[in-house]
């Protein structure tokens, strides 16, 4: 051996042993909070960040839910004209008003703004058309028929960016949906969800004849269980990305794929019934059991999320994130977070000391079935980790506050967390502790 192999030699011992003893440490250190960053959140530091660890001591009761009472919710505006008044479709109009509204200049809006709004939305014609359709793509459903923000004094802490208050919710492609009226300017149409109603633009639907919709309801359905996966035509074309939530009608299916009814524009707002091929490892026939398997499927998938206020974005805020993780099992929830905490059994947790409430939750809850509520906001109860009560949530930021002065440490994402989320945090605002402002918990069951 040459004096030169034999240094490569040494050399190569030394790479191995230098990786091997890589390998044999523990990869995670976690920091003291004395050393922590001023934006590093400690909840993310200090307890784990994926489903796992809180599922691995814990047993889970299968849900009763079947499948006929999640498509009678997810098709019911085909089915039956939704109650709602004039009065109470008109809501935005009442709650948005001159004095405190901005627009995307960040400067206050004008009368003239509104006034145009409440014309252009022409409710003199409302529920005069009431014909069934379907979305074509991922739509922002408006609370006023126009596409620009409405945002709170973008000067205050929690305000401004994200919060376009004219963002009432989203909806799927290839979704149910009655039509109410157009705008004016036919730009814009109002329509009901099994959800909510709201302005989408008109170009973005189509109109479906009653055989069609019956039809429809009566094929097996798919429920897909992956976000943003591209679906195509049999010819390759582009029609829409994939969203927890879907359901789609199947039509054939084989040992890889099922192909789907999908449907697109043709002339207009009329139909073209097409048929779409898609991977089985991103849909499911019928509702999923609720296994630990699946919830780790399901729950990894909506992990991902980003925080978006109202679904904007094509991202999902905190009660958008419970209902899509519930959908593949068959489980149905309303849209907003104060309706999602009066379903099952309500526990009044107001007025309790921060004791009564850990005890009450520890003595009640049930893991991966009971929902948190405070004022605006949703959590799912997953269990305890090292005695510590922790929850899975969409949040877009930690309240602080600093000489008197409102401000937020952003999170943006869905995380897991506990009850005290941000007490670790300098200058966090004890009046906004998650704990301290839970009013209910409630267990889910259909």
């Amino acid at each position: 051996m040459t004096k030169k192999e034999e240094n490569m030699k040494y050399i190569l011992i030394a790479l191995i042993t230098i990786v091997f003893i890589g390998c044999s440490t523990n990869p995670i250190q976690i920091k003291p909070i004395d050393k922590m960053s001023k934006n590093e959140i400690y909840d993310l530091v200090h307890l784990p960040q994926s489903v796992k660890p809180y599922l691995k001591n814990i047993k889970i009761d299968s849900i009763k839910s079947t499948q006929h009472n999640y498509e009678e919710n997810y098709f019911r505006v085909w089915n039956k004209i939704p109650a709602d008044s004039k009065e109470t479709a008109m809501w935005p109009f009442r709650a948005y008003n001159l004095n405190e509204s901005y627009g995307e200049n960040l400067q206050p809006l004008e009368e003239n703004f509104f006034l145009s709004m409440k014309n252009n939305a022409n409710f003199e014609k409302y529920k005069t058309i009431n014909k069934n359709a379907l979305t074509l793509n991922h739509l922002n459903i408006r609370g006023f028929p126009t596409a620009k923000p409405l945002l709170r004094n973008p000067s205050l802490a929690g305000e401004g960016f994200p919060f376009d208050y004219m963002q009432n919710s989203t909806i799927s492609a290839n979704k149910p949906i009655l039509v109410s009226h157009y705008s004016k300017d036919k730009e814009w149409v109002y329509i009901f969800t099994s959800f909510t109603g709201g302005w989408v633009k008109a170009n973005e639907i189509v109109i479906v004849d009653k055989k069609y919709t019956n039809l429809w309801q009566k094929a097996q359905q798919v429920f897909l269980i992956k976000d943003g996966i591209p679906i195509y035509d049999k010819n390759s074309r582009f029609l829409f990305k994939s969203k927890i939530g879907m359901m789609l009608a199947l039509v054939s299916e084989d040992s890889q794929s099922y192909t789907v009814l999908t449907v697109a524009s043709y002339k207009g707002d009329k139909p073209l019934y097409l048929k779409s091929k898609i991977s089985k490892t991103i849909a499911h026939k019928g509702i999923m059991r609720y296994t630990k398997e699946n919830i780790t499927l399901i729950m990894d998938e909506i992990s991902k999320s980003k925080y978006g206020w109202g679904g904007i974005y094509n991202q999902r805020d905190c009660s958008s994130t419970l209902r899509d993780f519930y959908a593949p099992f068959g489980l149905w929830l309303p849209r907003n977070s104060s309706q999602q905490a009066k379903k099952g059994k309500v526990i009044q947790l107001d007025g309790l000391s921060k004791e009564l409430k850990i005890k009450t939750i520890k003595d009640e809850a049930i893991p991966f079935k009971t929902l948190f509520y405070k004022k605006g906001h949703i959590l799912l109860y997953v269990g305890t980790y090292d005695d510590t009560i922790v929850v899975f949530h969409n949040i877009w930021g930690i309240r602080t506050k600093e000489k008197g002065k409102e401000g937020r440490l952003v999170v943006g994402k869905a995380i897991f967390s506990s009850l005290s989320l941000g007490s670790h945090q300098r200058n966090f605002d004890k009046e906004a502790e998650i704990l301290t402002n839970l009013k209910s918990m409630n267990i889910l069951s259909w």
